[in-house]
C-alpha cells in the first residue's frame, strides 16, 4: 500500500496585501493633511476663556492680520483677503440665512489694536449686535 503524504497547513501570514493598504492611507493623510489647515495664520492672543458650545451652529469667522487685512471663512476664497464692503455684504446675507449664527473674530495679538477696532465698526455696519473674540487657551488662573 503506497504511502500518500498528507500536506501540512500553511500557517504563514501574507502581509503584502497590508503593506499596500498602508501605504495608501499614508498617501491619502498626507494629501489631505495641508487641507484640514482652517483660515489664514493669525497669532492670537492666550486667555483663559471658556470653549464654544459645540452644539451652536458654525460660527462666521472673521480674521483681521497684522497688516490690517481682513478674511472671511465663509467666503469662496477663505484665504484671500477682502475689501471693507466685500466683507460686511457677506457677513449680513450670512446672518440674515441664520440668526442663531455666531460671529466671530480672530485678530493678531502683534498687530495693532486700531484694525480690530476697525473690524469691529464694520461688523456694526452689517448689523452684527453681538461678537466673540478668539483666542487661544491660556493658563488658568488659580
Amino acid at each position: 500500500m503506497p504511502q500518500t503524504r498528507r500536506r501540512r497547513a500553511m500557517s504563514d501570514i501574507n502581509v503584502v496585501p497590508y503593506i499596500d493598504v498602508m501605504l495608501v492611507l499614508l498617501i491619502i493623510f498626507m494629501v489631505t493633511a495641508p487641507l484640514l489647515k482652517q483660515g489664514v495664520e493669525v497669532d492670537l492672543p492666550q486667555a483663559p476663556a471658556k470653549a464654544l458650545d459645540i452644539e451652536a451652529p458654525e460660527p462666521v469667522v472673521v480674521s483681521v492680520d497684522r497688516e490690517g487685512r481682513y478674511f472671511l471663512n465663509i467666503a469662496s476664497n477663505p484665504d484671500a483677503p477682502m475689501d471693507s464692503d466685500s466683507l460686511v455684504e457677506a457677513v449680513r446675507l450670512a446672518r440674515e440665512k441664520n440668526r442663531q449664527r455666531p460671529v466671530m473674530v480672530r485678530g493678531d495679538k502683534n498687530g495693532v489694536y486700531q484694525n480690530v477696532v476697525s473690524l469691529l465698526v464694520l461688523l456694526q455696519r452689517a448689523n452684527i449686535e453681538s461678537v466673540g473674540l478668539i483666542t487661544e487657551p491660556g493658563e488658568q488662573d488659580q
